[in-house]
């Protein structure tokens, strides 16, 4: 069994206490042993010197796009051929992994299957990329967010980006589709969103009908549901029905936050707030000046956003960081900025956004007893970081930073040679 021994490093475990000098041993995919003060014999194993440098868990992307191209607009995403879209996918599979991110959760793919083979090939160790939870493309309804971008063109086999599906009868038709081609996630547009033509986010857009009867099919195949929910009605329709991954819930009321803080031991959050802050301040170049984002509602959705979530914090409602990455002006590789936005914008403190990122995120994606902590019996997704990122939370944005990155056991960055030793 190939073993590797992290000596002198600070351990930052994930679980919330304060970091500790130690040694961590890895035995396969698990870890082994976590010894504070450090000790453990060698063993054989190969031993990497961590000199004083952070271990801490993989992070973790609850709301990942992994398929989306970088693209400025959502209409991009199925013009770009199958061919090009699927090395695009793998380029990004790669990066998230090189970025520190060893999970994603998907939050929707461009095109059906693009999720379903990636995953599939990371799983079966022929491309690098995260743990995978894949998902299909949106399922929205007419008037919906992605109506605008969906094709309806009757030659059309299969959906891209968003797929409209009105009444009960429809939802189920694409889910039994999406499950049927082995997807881990279904993906509902709840609510509409700010800035699309019909589509506003403070208004739910499914009927509890429709909602019902995707939770159906999802119950039946063992699948998960996640749902793109900006209104205070659309949040609540969530909880009622079951559905505990929430993106967004920017607009959620006292009798939204009530029923997520009374349902918090299954229900998540996840703002995805670097796709709004980065078209508030960043997104002139493509044409969406800040002028342009107040007049679209954006840069009110960011006041209350921060509002909102300051309350879910106060209320211990699980809100982790992260995404919407895969804009042309929130681009794949800064997926760290989030972690810096619920510090700076949030008043998340970096260690609750570091739990947030690892131990929380460990519970979204469903292994909370083996994913997101430095703990014997867990798996090996490891960090070995330069510098203190409770000190500087910015750190994780750097890739030089990132001395080793391990998932699994493996080592997909092994640090300089000078700090790895042979086994003994």
């Amino acid at each position: 069994m190939d073993r590797t021994l992290i000596t002198n490093a600070m351990i930052l475990d994930g679980s919330g206490a304060a970091p500790f000098a130690g040694d961590v041993l890895v035995e396969g995919q698990r870890i082994a042993s976590v010894q504070r003060g450090g000790g453990l014999p060698r063993g054989g194993a190969r031993v990497i010197d961590g000199a004083g440098a952070t271990l801490m868990p993989g992070l973790v992307e609850p709301h990942g796009h992994v398929s989306y191209p970088d693209a400025a607009s959502n209409a991009d995403f199925t013009r770009l051929p199958p061919e090009e879209h699927v090395l695009v996918t793998m380029r990004n599979a790669r990066t998230m992994l090189d970025c520190g991110y060893t999970s994603v959760l998907s939050g929707a793919a461009a095109k059906p299957r693009l999720d379903i083979v990636i995953r599939n090939e990371i799983d079966a160790g022929r491309i690098p990329g995260p743990r995978y939870l894949a998902n299909g493309p949106e399922i929205t309804v007419t008037g919906g967010l992605g109506d605008d971008n969906a094709l309806h063109l009757p030659h059309l086999e299969t959906p891209t980006f968003a797929w409209v599906a009105d009444g009960p009868d429809e939802i189920r038709k694409a889910c039994r589709l999406l499950v049927r081609e082995r997807t881990d996630l279904l993906k509902l547009n709840v609510s509409g969103d700010t800035g699309p033509r019909n589509s506003r986010s403070q208004r739910a857009v499914m009927t509890d009908a429709e909602m019902a009867a995707a939770m159906e099919i999802a119950r039946a195949a063992g699948v998960r549901v996640c749902a793109h929910a900006r209104s205070a009605e659309s949040v609540k329709m969530c909880v009622r029905h079951g559905l505990g991954i929430i993106y967004h819930a920017n607009f959620a009321d006292e009798e939204a936050l009530d029923l997520l803080e009374a349902n918090r031991e299954w229900c998540f959050v996840v703002p995805a707030l670097g796709l709004t802050y980065q078209a508030c301040y960043a997104a002139s170049e493509w044409g969406f000046t800040p002028e342009k984002a107040r007049e679209h509602g954006l840069l009110h959705e960011l006041e209350v956003s921060v509002d909102t979530m300051g309350q879910m914090r106060k209320r211990g409602i699980r809100v982790l960081p992260g995404g919407d990455y895969g804009f042309a002006w929130n681009p794949h590789g800064t997926y760290a900025r989030d972690l810096l936005l619920f510090v700076d914008v949030l008043g998340f403190t970096p260690m609750e956004t570091l739990v947030a990122a690892t131990r929380l995120g460990g519970e979204i994606m469903g292994r909370p007893d083996e994913l997101g902590q430095v703990k014997p019996g867990y798996l090996a997704d490891l960090l070995l970081v330069d510098g203190d990122p409770l000190a500087d939370i910015k750190r994780l944005q750097s890739q030089d930073a990132l001395l080793a990155i391990m998932k699994d056991g493996y080592l997909h960055k092994a640090p300089a040679t000078a700090a790895v030793g042979s086994p003994a």
